[in-house]
């Protein structure tokens, strides 16, 4: 087995490190959730970590970890009597992304389970997990629903398997930790709630802290055990202060002052229900026994607050994560003690240079410098030459999202699990039975008996048990939601670029992106203008990259329509061997003029074929406004075998008769030519 990089041993890292010991003290703070670019550490101080837990005493062969002193009485290994166990170290378990539900949760088995009424289980990530930490690497790309059964578990601290009336419960107690990177996608808002705490991690930007990084890195990977060694005093300070915490934490009193600043916290931050007040309490009084105090103090509540908050705060993936510290200073003022000595006279804050303390950096970005002009929100944006002629001008901002009409792919796909287009999934309402092809997962009863049922009397059946062979299970079918790769083709030259229209536009396209982020697809972003076009985006699961994209896009310059959809398709062409099962669906923002270059409108007409005959999904938003339209968006809609749609009619609550799929808008395509 390799040995760890010692936790002591990363550089940096203060409120990472301080929310990972904060729920060693006290596991039910529920968990951390760690946010930062690639190469922070964040993987390697999770694993750091498992070599500070105190060892635990278990039942000896209970492979469900069983204290021995109260071992669980529902326990499958049971029931165990009260007595002496044996010690092993804390388990860090990794849940891989890929991971299937029956490897998290546990997996029955059927066969036995119909013939023999034998419940015989077989263990899960989350039974070798309990009473030690359960680590899921990149756990924003976890499918939906192994999440949703991850933090069910953690909540509850049990886990349950139920096949076909068969049901197996045991014990799930575990310290929670997901690493992400925030650009490769975002969390649902619901699941960030059920993390206790958050950090956010980034590389230093001081060179003696890098060059101190990379010293220690290289000393390691050459002698991993020796530089573990030259480290052993520290961990095992670490550790004993650990043990003292958790034998100190009972004692710890949470006074009504602190618990006031708690609740009015929550209450100025606005954020949902009460889980943020109770995680704050359980943190500020973990704070409390990590610094040996028997009470609460302020500084504790203000701590918690940088911890517990700023992912509760997000209401939808482009808000930015973060808290206001001024506004927080001033709450805790208000509802603070009426005369308490100021411990800080400079007011800036707890200490940050250890593990002991240190809030999270400003959130905000910097301040204008003094005289600035400020630009008036009516001020016509300043014009720059366009290297593709006409005039290019400055990006505007988007205009206020909305919710849209749904749009999916027609057919039935087998792709990601989401919550876009029609796909055989392993979760969803029954469809009808089939031979399993691998293990078995979910079993559909009827067809497995009326498999069965014929062979009976050759079996030998004499009792009243049905004798079932492996031949005669049937896998259950099902119908679900995938999500989808969206890919969006967007005009940006000069006829897009009057202000308010551009603006209508990207608050268009910007609420495609919320709803592609509610319906878990993946999207990229193409844009063309001038002479050429360009991926603004690649495909990717983070809407919070493509609406920055989206809000830095400048317009200007002649419309290379051809160009864009042969951009377009290019892309396509590279995901589909990426990821054949993620079916597209291309959605064209543009008024459908084309300009520029030889024949450009032939040009196009031959770009959109390419894309109908390959059968991809495709929606027009047509961007056209004045009293004359030219009808050039529909027609293009009709060349790529798709159909169009205004800014007006993608609203959810406009045309009450508008077409839901594209399969729909085909079909009123076909009917209008």
């Amino acid at each position: 087995m390799a040995t760890p990089y010692p936790f002591t041993a990363v550089v940096g890292q203060d409120d990472l490190r301080l929310a990972l010991l904060l729920n060693a003290v006290s596991p039910a703070v529920g968990g951390v959730l760690v946010r930062g670019e690639k190469g922070t550490a964040k993987s390697t101080a999770v694993r750091a970590l498992s070599a500070l837990l105190p060892d635990v005493d278990v039942v000896a062969g209970c492979r469900f970890s069983c204290a021995p002193g109260a071992p669980d009485p529902q326990c499958p290994d049971g029931p165990h009597e009260v007595g002496p166990g044996v010690q092993r170290a804390a388990r860090m378990v990794e849940l891989p992304v890929g991971a299937s539900e029956d490897r998290l949760v546990g997996a029955l088995d059927i066969e036995r389970a119909l013939a023999e009424g034998v419940k015989a289980f077989e263990p899960g990530l989350l039974a070798d997990a309990h009473r030690g930490i359960l680590y899921v690497d990149e756990v924003n790309l976890l499918h939906d629903h192994l999440v949703d059964l991850l933090l069910d578990a953690a909540a509850m601290g049990a886990s349950y398997v139920e096949r076909e009336g068969v049901s197996v419960r045991h014990a799930a107690r575990f310290l929670l930790v997901g690493t992400m990177n925030p650009e490769e996608g975002e969390l649902r808002p619901q699941l960030l709630d059920r993390f206790g705490l958050t950090v956010e991690v980034a590389a230093s930007r001081e060179p003696e802290q890098r060059v101190q990084v990379v010293k220690r890195r290289l000393a390691y990977d050459d002698d991993p055990e020796g530089f573990t060694a030259q480290w052993a005093d520290e961990e095992r300070d670490v550790r004993e202060r650990i043990v003292a915490a958790r034998a100190l934490l009972p004692h710890v009193r949470l006074g009504d002052g602190p618990l006031t600043q708690i609740a009015a916290t929550c209450a100025a931050f606005e954020v949902d229900g009460m889980r943020a007040d109770i995680v704050m309490a359980r943190t500020a009084t973990a704070l409390a026994a990590w610094a040996g105090r028997t009470e609460v103090l302020a500084e504790d509540v203000r701590q918690a607050a940088l911890l517990a908050l700023p992912h509760r705060r997000r209401r939808n993936p482009f808000d930015a994560p973060g808290l206001d510290e001024d506004r927080l200073d001033e709450t805790l003022d208000e509802f603070g003690p009426d005369e308490d000595p100021d411990p800080d006279p400079d007011g800036d804050g707890p200490d940050g240079g250890g593990p002991d303390g240190g809030g999270l950096p400003p959130q905000d970005g910097p301040a204008p410098q003094d005289g600035a002009p400020e630009e008036s929100p009516d001020a016509a944006p300043p014009e720059v030459p366009a290297s593709g002629g006409g005039r290019e001008q400055q990006a505007v901002s988007a205009g206020e999202p909305f919710r849209t009409k749904m749009l999916s792919v027609p057919g039935l796909g087998e792709g990601a699990a989401g919550r876009r287009s029609r796909a055989r999934t392993e979760h969803g309402r029954t469809t009808g039975a089939r031979r399993p092809r691998g293990a078995l997962t979910k079993l559909h009863l009827a067809a497995t008996v009326q498999a069965a049922a014929p062979h009976q009397r050759a079996r030998g059946r004499s009792g009243r048990g049905l004798v079932v062979r492996r031949d005669d299970l049937r896998q259950a079918t099902r119908e679900g939601r995938e999500g989808n790769l969206v890919l969006f083709v967007v005009d940006a030259s000069g006829s897009m670029a009057a202000r308010q229209r551009m603006g209508a536009v990207k608050g268009a396209v910007l609420s495609l992106l919320l709803d592609a982020y509610q319906r878990r697809d993946k999207v990229g972003l193409v844009t063309f203008r001038g002479t050429g076009a360009e991926v603004a985006l690649p495909p990717t699961s983070s809407v919070d990259a493509a609406a920055a994209r989206l809000e830095s896009l400048p317009t200007g310059g002649r419309t290379p329509l051809a160009a864009g959809l042969l951009k377009a398709h290019e892309v396509l062409r590279v995901e589909r061997l990426r990821d054949p099962a993620r079916r597209p669906l291309m959605v064209v923002v543009t008024d459908g003029r084309a300009t520029g270059g030889p024949e450009p409108v032939e040009l196009a007409g031959r770009a959109a074929g390419l894309h109908a005959a390959e059968g991809t999904a495709a929606v027009v938003v047509d961007c056209e406004s004045g009293m004359v339209r030219l009808g050039l968006a529909g027609r293009l809609a009709g060349q790529l075998g798709g159909s169009a749609v205004t800014l007006d009619e993608l609203r959810a609550d406009a045309i009450a008769g508008l077409v839901k799929d594209v399969q729909g808008m085909q079909h009123t395509s076909r009917r209008a030519a």
